[in-house]
């Protein structure tokens, strides 16, 4: 198996045949690339409209069959179904595609990240099937986290068809995610900036254009069959007295808090779920039932489903809902979308944010207004705020909350307030919580997630790796000044080690240091000890950490180096690192992420062969090969399997055989579907 996978074909971007047969199309008809780029980015829009008309219709569908089984058979009927629906769930999820557990952006954000956007052409219809059912039959997940999955997954695959460039497959990622916002919310401009904001992290001029094309090809598709009306029919309300503004501040800060209970809620509980050892379709079945449960609390069961008809309807009549009901819906809302999704079931994160902001910012408007009659006006107006607040405290998106909210309900009067609360909202919980509701999956990953990228490809490199060990630079402690400079002058040097009389690490003496003390009077009078860096304001290094780490730590400071001193005595000098070896690691982590690119490229190709797939492997300190290098452990593995990938503390690591297995590493590998099973008890029990 590892012969024939090594002698797979496989043609770098330059010799790829295809894409020499679009730079001639494109030489020939004096076009360049990025018109042919923008003509995939448009039909990848209308595609991706296509799709969302048809999982709109087809939650539709199930909706109505829904409402005729809960009128037939009543509560009872209601929760056996959602029951049986997410075990139906589970079971696409587990068998078909993980990726389609949960809200989806990560996972997208993931391909973005490590995979050069390439995501499964299966995940799409799997998406939608299980992300129907989940929201159809009532589970309580929003509708445009499947679709931007779901254009996304189109993007990739139509990139990867036509044999583009990873950059270029990104740019098709993002113009199906921008798609998927638009044509699901009629709302093309929020779902430019969704893509560029949150998938791509960055604005930036050279996908501006593919997306925005792209985001108005699925907004002109969808209104073909799904009409040109914003998503909600809202009332023409305006801020009417300046004296609005601290109540507008008030609902900010409270956004900011509620936003950030739910990101921790909501990954506790599929924390809660993961670690249970039972299989996916019970535990999706189980969240399912939990939601359909805490429905039964509420009237008429409204945290069913996306919620927005409910949000629609009670901003239209000025949200004069009580507040007592409104607090049983911001709270049945959080449970439940917590239930469905932290189980495990398919479906997006906002819908969800835009129904509890709502029902905040009624409460916020309600309580204000029976406070200062005469000054805060209406609560509705407070509600259509409070949506965009909630969602940017929880996406860190507030150019996009800003928009879709806007383009959502049509009204501009509110933009002040809505700016300032969205803009409160996102600082604050930034402040009180470092990463989003998309991120944080990233983070417990082990990926860090910063611009659009892992913000640190150097996480794959460790200290030890490329630090310098022999011919360290050091002086002694005792070094007069003059001496000093000396070095200095006739070195390439710019910072040394210092040591003491027993050859331990006393500190770092740099040439600005030596310039500082030449201009002071009688300066040979010092030593090296006047005028070095000592504990505890020396910044060190430790052989285990990732470069990356060390990278940050020197930009923090200014620093050109740092020494590398061992955890267990951390005055034991074991090297220097330095910028020089920070390049050195860049480079080392590029031909890295070069090779794994090259092995998922070439499995790619592989993956039309019948019978074969990825599987992920986690090991725990129990396991038997814990402790034991591959070559040992492979003589056990079936022969047709090969181990892709080992993730460990962050890192991305090519397994050889001698590398050695760990405790949480997290293993992927690609085998036949019938050696999964014997694959997974060998590492476990070998």
């Amino acid at each position: 198996m590892h012969n024939r996978l090594l002698s797979t074909r496989f043609f770098p971007h330059s010799q790829n045949p295809w894409m020499q047969r679009w730079h001639k199309i494109a030489a020939y008809m004096k076009y360049p690339e990025e018109l042919i780029l923008i003509g995939t980015a448009v039909l990848i829009g209308a595609i991706t409209a296509v799709g969302a008309v048809f999982f709109i219709w087809a939650l539709a569908q199930i909706s109505d069959g829904m409402q005729l089984l809960v009128a037939r058979f009543g509560t009872v009927g209601l929760l056996s179904v959602m029951f049986v629906a997410g075990l139906v769930v589970g079971f696409i999820i587990d068998r078909y595609a993980r990726e389609a557990k949960g809200h989806g952006v990560p996972e997208v954000m993931e391909a973005i990240v490590l995979n050069g956007g390439r995501i499964r052409t299966r995940v799409a219809a799997m998406k939608v099937l299980a992300s129907s059912l989940t929201i159809g039959v009532g589970g309580s997940a929003g509708r445009e986290g499947p679709i931007v999955q779901v254009g996304a997954a189109l993007g990739s695959t139509l990139g990867q068809w036509l044999h583009f460039s990873e950059e270029q497959i990104r740019t098709l990622v993002a113009c199906g995610a921008a798609a998927g916002i638009a044509a699901t919310f009629n709302a093309p401009i929020a779902g430019s900036l969704f893509a560029l904001e949150v998938i791509l992290g960055r604005l930036s001029v050279r996908h501006f254009g593919s997306i925005v094309l792209s985001a108005v090809s699925a907004s002109i598709v969808s209104r073909m069959w799904l009409g040109n009306q914003p998503a909600f029919q809202v009332p023409a309300y305006s801020m009417n007295n300046l004296s609005e503004i601290p109540v507008y501040a008030v609902l900010g800060v409270l956004a900011a808090l509620v936003s950030v209970f739910f990101i921790r809620f909501l990954y506790w509980a599929e924390g809660t779920f993961d670690d249970w050892s039972v299989p996916l379709p019970l535990k999706t079945a189980l969240g399912m039932l939990l939601t359909g449960l805490t429905a039964m609390l509420l009237p008429n069961q409204e945290v069913l489903g996306p919620g927005l008809h409910l949000i629609g309807e009670a901003i239209a009549e000025d949200f004069n809902l009580t507040l007592g009901l409104m607090a049983l819906l911001l709270v049945g809302k959080l449970v439940a979308t917590t239930a469905t999704l932290g189980s495990g079931n398919s479906g997006g994160v906002f819908a969800p944010s835009l129904f509890t902001g709502a029902v905040l910012g009624g409460i916020v408007g309600t309580v204000a207004q029976s406070i200062w009659p005469g000054v805060v006006g209406n609560p509705g107006a407070y509600a259509i705020v409070g949506m965009a607040a909630v969602f940017a405290g929880a996406a860190r998106a507030p150019m996009t909350a800003i928009l879709i909210v806007f383009e959502m309900s049509g009204d501009y009067k509110l933009i002040l307030p809505l700016m300032m609360a969205t803009v409160m909202s996102t600082l604050l919980a930034e402040y009180l919580f470092d990463q989003s509701i998309y991120t944080l999956k990233l983070k417990l990953k082990g990926i860090n997630w910063l611009a659009g990228r892992d913000s640190d490809i150097l996480q794959s490199v460790s200290v030890t790796e490329v630090m310098a060990r022999s011919h360290l630079e050091t002086v002694p402690v005792e070094t007069p000044l003059q001496t000093l400079a000396e070095i200095f002058a006739h070195s390439h040097f710019n910072g040394l080690a210092v040591l003491d009389a027993d050859n331990r690490l006393w500190g770092v003496v740099t040439v600005s240091d030596v310039e500082q003390a030449l201009n002071q009077e009688d300066p040979f009078s010092q030593h090296t000890a006047d005028i070095g860096t000592t504990w505890p304001h020396l910044k060190i290094a430790f052989p285990d950490e990732n470069i990356g780490q060390v990278l940050t730590r020197m930009s923090a400071h200014g620093l050109g180096r740092l020494p590398v001193v061992s955890r267990q005595d951390p005055y034991k000098l074991l090297g220097m690192v330095r910028r020089k070896d920070i390049i050195r690691a860049y480079d080392l982590a590029l031909m890295r992420r070069d090779e794994i690119q090259d092995r998922t490229s070439r499995m790619q190709a592989l993956r039309q062969q019948n019978g074969m797939e990825y599987v992920e492997i986690f090991l725990d300190p129990k396991d038997n090969v814990v402790g034991k290098p591959l070559k040992d452990v492979a003589v056990r593995m079936p022969d047709d399997c090969v181990l892709v990938s080992i993730e460990r503390n962050g890192r991305v690591i090519i397994p050889h055989g001698d590398t050695i297995f760990q405790a949480q590493d997290h293993i992927t590998a690609y085998t036949q579907v019938q050696s999964a099973d014997k694959l997974f008890h060998m590492l476990h029990h070998a």
